[in-house]
């Protein structure tokens, strides 16, 4: 059987690491017909639009995309273009499993850090409603509905039952924004209620951000509105050695996609010094919503080898190889 993907390249690094990607996908032997759709920031800034329609049609085609790092201006320039595929496509649900590689340097280098995060992905402060009220003073609506609350505890707590996870943190700011965050808790709760086998607790958002870099190994799957969720996956990533070796999926009922959740590092795009390992990893989240289980499982153990053999990484975790050495190291360790 042969499966339909858009591929989105990206720009910066990304060509290199989607390139890297899509050969260890189909060194797996699965069969994907690749559609290449072109997203970056020359095309944006030459078509006046964020989310080109081109890209859009492919994945209304294909459900399911892997896309590498696309540049977002600061400060001013075109919208983000995570944002705007996210609210399109409707994919409320972004995941991001963190746990430790072997062989990464890090400051908890004696502890197994094993967290999935679960944010809210299409509205809170990044809903993007901001109005200049008179000169130098600038107001943001954070819009948090039912709705949204609800499914994306429930995608947690679903995927906590489905995989054996024991415990969900609910991560807010409810004792200052009580209706807002508020709201949020309120529907944590409700859904915490019909799944008795899981442990339920809450923690405010600060003193979350604090337990996860005194204590990290005491979580498991945090749930979190949208602003919170994109803050403190970062930190956790930094737990673990950084945002290029956590991958990312965006899921929506009807549409997936897969990314890794570093920037596009245009100071180092083109001489191959970008470490693929989060491009590659959010392919094999990939492969598991294709339910082509066992490439999935593969490619991360054949990752996994590459790290603890520790001769073919990337400088950014302390190697010295380039992204096609450890490209061909990881397709070496599935054979």
């Amino acid at each position: 059987m042969s499966h339909l993907v858009t591929l989105i390249p990206g720009d910066g690094i990304g060509p290199e690491v989607s390139s890297a990607a899509r050969r260890a996908v189909d060194a797996t032997g699965v069969k994907i017909e690749w559609e290449i759709s072109e997203l970056n920031a020359d095309l944006i800034f030459k078509t006046g639009e964020s989310l080109p329609q081109s890209v859009v049609d492919s994945l209304e085609r294909t459900r399911v995309g892997l896309k590498g790092p696309v540049t977002t201006p600061i400060g001013g320039g075109f919208s983000s273009v995570n944002v705007a595929l996210r609210k399109k496509l409707d994919l409320y649900a972004n995941v991001r499993p963190v746990h430790s590689l072997p062989g990464v340097a890090t400051r908890f280098q004696d502890l197994k850090i094993d967290m999935v995060i679960f944010r809210e992905n299409t509205e809170d402060l990044y809903s993007g409603l901001e109005h200049e009220v008179v000169k130098d003073v600038v107001t943001a609506l954070k819009v948090i509905t039912r709705t949204a609350s609800i499914r994306i505890a429930e995608y947690a707590f679903q995927f906590a039952a489905s995989t054996g996870r024991k415990k969900v943190t609910a991560i807010h700011k409810a004792n200052i924004m009580k209706l807002s965050d508020g709201l949020f808790l309120r529907c944590c709760r409700e859904v915490a209620a019909r799944f008795p086998a899981i442990q339920y607790n809450e923690l405010i958002v600060d003193n979350a951000a604090m337990q996860l870099v005194v204590r990290p190994e005491t979580f498991d799957v945090l749930l979190l509105p949208n602003l919170y969720g994109d803050i403190v996956s970062d930190l956790a990533a930094g737990l673990v050695g950084g945002l290029g070796i956590v991958p990312g999926a965006n899921m929506g009922d009807y549409h997936a996609v897969f990314e890794a959740v570093h920037g596009s590092a245009p100071d180092i795009a083109g001489k191959g010094l970008a470490n693929p390992t989060a491009m590659m990893m959010s392919a094999a989240l990939m492969l598991i919503h294709l339910k082509e289980h066992a490439a999935a499982a593969r490619l991360q153990a054949a990752i996994e080898r590459v790290y603890a053999e520790n001769k073919h990484v990337t400088g950014d975790v302390g190697g010295k190889a380039s992204t096609s050495q450890f490209t061909e190291a990881v397709i070496a360790a599935m054979a």
